[in-house]
């Protein structure tokens, strides 16, 4: 049996756009992928809402990617492969981070999910970064705009080839998320249940 953890934000937790409500499991990605997987394979679902990758929101800070990663990993180890899909709230306009900021600090991520697990498991668990679905165009009059600014789709377009050094850099596999799916119109942030499905079948792929 291989344990793949899905490390992620809102878009991990299966966030709806319309209604603020949640997926059920059998619609948002990481249910999906444990059934594309079967029954090889344990699919962990550790989503929150505004999860950031070391940004620290005043009265949010828990929130924080950082914190959580070892505690979170220790509880399900031994992981094999750990989705890792985060850096779309760090481009909100309170922390004002540019894009290689923030790919920065998911490449500290990548750092820690391979030591904390080479160290505490038989062997390092293997990363699947995934560059984030870009911020729609129109961000600014969703009920998100108040939080994201119109250059937040800019530096979300930078991501993949950002994300894809990091990738190279750690010795972690890559998937462009943007290149398959994009947020609901609805929101210009969150996924439709079509883009939960799409992303779970590309990382099937990569996976098997």
């Amino acid at each position: 049996m291989k344990t793949v953890l899905c490390y992620g934000d809102s878009n991990t937790y299966g966030y709806v756009p319309e209604t603020g409500l949640r997926y059920p499991k059998d619609i948002r990605y990481p249910g999906r992928l444990q059934m594309l997987l079967g029954d090889e394979y344990t699919v962990v679902e550790e989503g929150c809402n505004g999860r950031t990758t070391l940004c620290k929101e005043p009265g949010n800070e828990w929130k924080n990617g950082l914190d959580y990663l070892r505690p979170c990993l220790n509880s399900h180890k031994p992981v094999d492969t750990v989705v890792l899909m985060l850096g779309t709230n760090d481009l909100k306009k309170i922390y004002g981070l540019t894009a290689e900021e923030i790919a920065a600090g998911v490449g500290k991520l990548c750092d820690v999910i391979k030591e904390f697990t080479g160290e505490k498991q038989e062997r390092a668990a293997e990363i699947i970064l995934v560059a984030p679905p870009e911020i729609g165009e129109g961000i600014a009059h969703s009920p998100f705009g108040v939080s994201f600014g119109e250059d937040a789709i800019s530096r979300s377009k930078e991501f993949p080839d950002l994300y894809r050094k990091v990738a190279e850099e750690k010795g972690c596999r890559f998937l462009n998320a943007a290149e398959y799916i994009a947020p609901s119109e609805y929101d210009s942030l969150h996924l439709t249940a079509e883009g939960h499905a799409i992303l779970a079948e590309k990382l099937a792929e990569i996976i098997k």
